[in-house]
């Protein structure tokens, strides 16, 4: 099976709550980091890691997404005329990467509902899921990897990321074991959202999931959990719990850079961090930075 078979899954039906007023029209996967919808980078990361059919799980007012995605003649053809090919190159770019499909969530019921949406499209073959929220830097791809252990393995595959103790309560956790590869462990159990004295391990769940289509039936059994949702999380965790069910349930450890853009400070960071990274950008910004803000530091 090669990657090509594989299709990516994309849930964007959160209200975005955290950055009201800026999301109560404009969904929050379409504020830009940097001059790109943080949507665009995810995608992009799914077609570098040879996918080409990606589906969009999209709840009400959430038509910029699909619009983002599609072409725009008008726009197109002033450009052209203006000679601007650099501009034109990029938006033709974000309407040309991939076959993108949107389907409804409907009531906003977890990532576990989410995901079940997607069963229609993805059938019975394994399936990536990606979340907006986590954005990994293309210079250290992670989703090749998982999709590479799944395939040899046979697996469910989940990335995981090490953080500081006092952070695991806001991801789920995992319980592990070493396998005879560096950073890939077996899963015995996963956590949702558990305190620091709780957690069996300081290995977080980062956004990026490698799922083989038996985690559709255990969805649609899974009773809702916290913040009465259905947790994909509860869903893995019955996997691991029993490995008849699909085979086991491996984790990936990456320790590459990854930018959360899930709150506003983090989605700060993040943005000031990829412009830095730019040559077009990034000169100007750390003088920038230098000169105009370290003084008010000190």
């Amino acid at each position: 099976m090669s990657h090509r078979s594989i299709k990516a899954v994309i849930p964007a039906a959160g209200l975005g709550t955290r950055f009201l007023p800026a999301t109560k029209a404009m969904p929050k996967e379409m504020l830009p980091v940097v001059d790109k919808p943080a949507i665009q980078y995810v995608v992009e990361e799914a077609v570098a890691a040879g996918i080409d059919d990606v589906l969009v799980i999209i709840g009400r007012n959430k038509n910029a997404l699909a619009n983002h995605f599609d072409r725009v003649t008008e726009l197109e053809h002033t450009l052209e005329q203006k000679g601007d090919t650099s501009k034109l190159e990029r938006v033709m770019h974000s309407s040309s990467l991939a076959d993108i499909h949107f389907v409804r969530q409907g009531d906003p019921k977890g990532l576990g509902h989410a995901v079940l949406r997607a069963k229609k499209h993805v059938g019975n073959e394994t399936f990536a899921v990606l979340l907006g929220d986590d954005l990994i830097d293309a210079r250290d791809p992670l989703l090749s990897r998982m999709i590479d252990v799944s395939q040899a393995q046979s697996a469910t595959v989940v990335a995981l990321m090490e953080v500081d103790s006092s952070q695991i309560h806001l991801y789920g956790c995992a319980d592990v074991v070493p396998t005879g590869e560096p950073d890939v462990v077996r899963i015995k159990a996963l956590v949702e959202k558990p305190s620091a004295a709780e957690a069996p391990s300081n290995l977080a769940i980062i956004g990026r999931y490698v799922l083989k289509p038996e985690i559709f039936e255990v969805l649609e059994t899974t009773e809702p959990g916290k913040g009465g949702e259905i947790q994909l999380t509860d869903a893995l965790q019955e996997l691991a719990g029993d490995e008849q069910i699909a085979g086991p349930v491996l984790g990936v450890v990456f320790r590459g850079r990854r930018y959360d853009t899930g709150d506003r400070l983090d989605y700060l960071k993040s943005t000031i961090q990829l412009a830095l990274d730019r040559d077009d950008l990034g000169p100007e910004l750390a003088a920038w930075i230098k000169d105009e803000l370290t003084p008010t530091l000190v």
